[in-house]
């Protein structure tokens, strides 16, 4: 039976935690996988490899970054119809529904790709007696989404491609 581990620092890693959750094919009812649990250890583990990353992309200047959601777009196309039968054999939803999910998510990822032009800051000379305005985007930190299990390409997309396009470092659940 196959396991699903952790992805941590570019890498999968099977944790000490001992937990696993089954993973169903909702077509046949039979368990396909098991999907490992992280411990509190495990979870601070990705919380401090999001750390040390952050400093080093959000340094990275915007253009570079789009590149790298260029490049993700790219990949995610090219696989689009492996990765639809996975979400389809985990899910249950026929594949031109995973496909859906899928491209629904790509569409912030191609926001994302323009993210440049979206990070200018702002200025507004008088905006008030005496007051000028000003704005200024930057990157937060880490970051975290946990996403329903329903639209599983889809809602995660939304939330990573645009945090990680401005400089943020991202852990999901």
């Amino acid at each position: 039976m196959r396991d699903i581990h952790h992805f941590i620092d570019g890498a999968s890693f099977t944790g000490a935690s001992g937990r696993f959750s089954d993973v169903f094919d909702p077509n046949i009812g039979e368990v396909q996988a098991r999907v490992q649990l992280a411990s509190v250890a495990e979870m601070d583990r990705a919380v401090q490899a999001a750390q040390n990353a952050f400093d080093g992309w959000s340094s990275t200047n915007p253009q570079r970054r789009a590149r790298v959601m260029f490049e993700f777009k790219r990949l995610v196309e090219a696989n689009m119809t492996e990765l639809a039968e996975l979400l389809s054999s985990e899910h249950g939803k026929v594949v031109a529904d995973s496909k859906g999910d899928i491209q629904r998510g790509l569409e912030v990822i191609e926001f994302a790709c323009g993210i440049p032009h979206a990070l200018k800051g702002e200025y507004t000379w008088g905006a008030g007696p005496g007051i000028d305005v000003y704005s200024m985007r930057q990157p937060l930190g880490v970051v975290a989404g946990i996403t329903p299990f329903n639209f599983p390409a889809m809602i995660p997309m939304w939330m990573f491609g645009v945090a990680i396009a401005v400089g943020n470092t991202f852990i999901l659940k």
